[in-house]
């Protein structure tokens, strides 16, 4: 399981021309779902994406989560994170899981971080416009 995350001033996902889900100040997480991905893997992705420290403190420093620092969380499924792409001009997504599997374990994760903070979706599959403010930019990726 990966997680592309991104501190945002704003974020948001336009479906067929309606926005489904919107935030303000938090992470933007783009989801990858792989194979061998369990409801274990998912609790503790979430664990990590949501205790991971790079909101700024009172002295600038990153030692501040989402959750300590107030924000939100918008949740994005994003298939292409597992693509191999060491080979050729074209990816493979071999190592991606089956739809049913992905949209599970996509939910699953969802369900888990509105447990402790804010959370906000797309919608699994669909074809989704996302647009962001990423603030410094800060961007990490984190995999279980």
């Amino acid at each position: 399981m990966i997680a592309l995350i991104q501190r945002v001033t704003q974020a948001s996902v336009v479906v067929d021309g309606q926005t489904v889900g919107a935030i303000d100040n938090g992470l933007l997480v783009l989801l990858g779902v792989e194979k061998d991905d369990t409801p274990e893997k998912s609790a503790r992705l979430c664990e990590r994406v949501l205790g991971y420290r790079i909101f700024s403190d009172e002295q600038g420093k990153m030692n501040l989560n989402v959750q300590q620092a107030g924000g939100s969380v918008l949740v994005v499924s994003q298939f292409t994170l597992v693509a191999d792409t060491q080979k050729g001009m074209r990816p493979s997504f071999s190592r991606g899981a089956t739809p049913a599997d992905a949209e599970r374990l996509y939910l699953d994760f969802v369900e888990r971080c509105k447990e402790k903070v804010p959370t906000q979706t797309g919608v699994f599959a669909a074809d989704m416009k996302v647009s962001l403010v990423n603030d410094g930019p800060v961007t990490f990726s984190l995999q279980i």
